[in-house]
């Protein structure tokens, strides 16, 4: 049963109802010896992360409930999500309401809709932003096709080696059957060199897709790249970690053209890998080669504020031929997750928690680096993730840390990765009880 506490104005109203001035009012008619006058023998009251650890914590002693702490990375993270998101997702209004194609009966939606593309502009810098789509790796394909569209270069995309390798399969699944090529720089060094993608780009390449923080954890010269990009009239793509934009800059401040990233970080629990939710925005010039819904702001004819989905270029509303994408959709009920979840951290909390985060890692860095066998594998800036490179076969590493109740990994060489290494991704939600332990498991 969910519980929220009464507000002022509710036990004002309830005093009210009953015809009593205030609660010492209400318990007049007990003795006075009888009442308590004294100060409560209770802890220090938790944060609501704290509470929420420690509730878990407690429930993982029963017998037969078991879980394991979070140090997975690659593309979804263990984030912190506030009970007002699952109170408001949650509401009937929003969590039965369909497809807004009829404006007037879908005011609620749309607002939200459009509070969403604010959230997610002022995020990224952008001056754009779609009603979201499916998740990460199709958010990057669209985007891959909507350079094509704006450039009119059909000759190469140029994708980072560093960018997830299931972004790479998706547009490899939907650009690798055209005459366009597909052309990677690898990333020996865990991040590229902007000469290596100086020297693949040209007047045939329509885009440049970099990922910032990238798979392996790193910091790429994101700028630099986008610079490359704009010199040859390439469109630049910039895949984030939403969560990264509280400590690093915003894609639009260093000359980013799309911006596209995984919304999972923003409110969505790790719920067995779905559904997540794609996020993507854009400067101006390119607004109307944006696939999806955007949601937009006018008046009706009695002069009140409402909502209308005022670009809505797939292919169910218009000629499959004149269509920006056959293949998204927008992600409503996450969607609105992720705009509870913005909304109530503000730009204060994001930051925190991005700089919690990044203080995490770091020290996990220093830890895990610091055991025989394992090292960082990369001597780059990172912000929540780093790859480490083991000794030890890294199966017998996972199933260590397993055994004692940690989640690491995922392992890279199966993704095409280096050998013997895996990620560890450090949320701030972990704590540094939760880091020393898991080091001294590995060691």
């Amino acid at each position: 049963m969910t519980y929220l506490f009464t507000t002022a104005d509710e036990r004002r109203e309830m005093l009210d109802t009953i015809g009593v001035e205030s609660v010492d009012a209400l318990f007049e008619t007990v003795p006075a010896e009888l009442r308590l006058d004294r100060p409560l023998d209770v802890p220090p009251a938790l944060t609501e992360m704290e509470l929420e650890s420690l509730v878990t914590e407690r429930a993982g002693r029963t017998k037969g409930v078991s879980s394991q702490t979070c140090f997975l990375g690659g593309g979804a993270y263990d984030h912190f999500v506030p009970a007002v998101v699952d109170e408001i997702a949650g509401r009937g209004e929003f969590y039965t309401a369909y497809t807004p194609y009829q404006a007037e009966a879908s005011q609620g939606s749309l607002q939200v809709f459009f509070e969403f593309q604010s959230l997610i502009c002022e995020l990224t810098g952008m001056e754009v932003a779609n009603a979201s789509l499916y998740e990460g790796g199709t958010a990057v394909s669209e985007a891959v096709f909507l350079a094509v569209r704006a450039t009119r270069r059909h000759g190469k995309i140029v994708l980072l080696g560093s960018v997830h390798p299931e972004y790479r399969q998706v547009v490899d699944a939907y650009a690798g059957h055209l005459e366009t090529e597909i052309v990677t720089v690898d990333c020996p060094d865990g991040v590229a060199d902007p000469e290596a993608v100086r020297a693949v780009v040209d007047d045939t390449t329509a885009c440049v897709v970099v990922q910032h923080p990238n798979f392996l954890g790193c910091l790429e010269d994101v700028e630099s790249i986008c610079q490359i990009a704009r010199d040859a009239g390439a469109v630049s793509i910039v895949s984030v970690d939403p969560i990264s934009l509280g400590v690093l800059r915003r894609p639009g401040d260093y000359g980013a053209d799309v911006v596209v990233a995984e919304g999972q970080p923003l409110g969505v629990p790790l719920q067995y890998g779905g559904p997540y939710l794609g996020l993507m925005a854009c400067r101006t010039e390119f607004m109307r080669k944006m696939p999806g819904r955007l949601i937009g702001e006018t008046v009706d004819r009695e002069g009140r504020h409402c909502y209308v989905l005022n670009l809505q270029a797939r292919e169910q509303h218009i000629r499959r031929d004149k269509a920006t994408s056959n293949i998204c959709t927008n992600q409503g009920l996450i969607a609105l997750r992720a705009t509870v979840y913005l909304t109530s951290l503000g730009p204060h909390g994001i930051r925190e928690a991005a700089e919690l985060c990044t203080r995490k890692a770091h020290y996990a860095a220093d830890k895990l680096g610091a055991v025989d066998g394992l090292s960082v594998a990369y001597d780059k800036p990172f912000f929540k993730e780093f790859t480490v490179r083991s000794e030890r076969p890294v199966g017998e590493v996972v199933a260590a840390a397993r055994a004692a109740g940690f989640g690491i990994g995922p392992e890279l060489a199966p993704l095409g990765g280096p050998e013997n290494t895996f990620l560890v991704a450090v949320t701030e939600k972990r704590t540094k009880d939760e880091i020393d332990r898991l080091a001294t498991a590995l060691a």
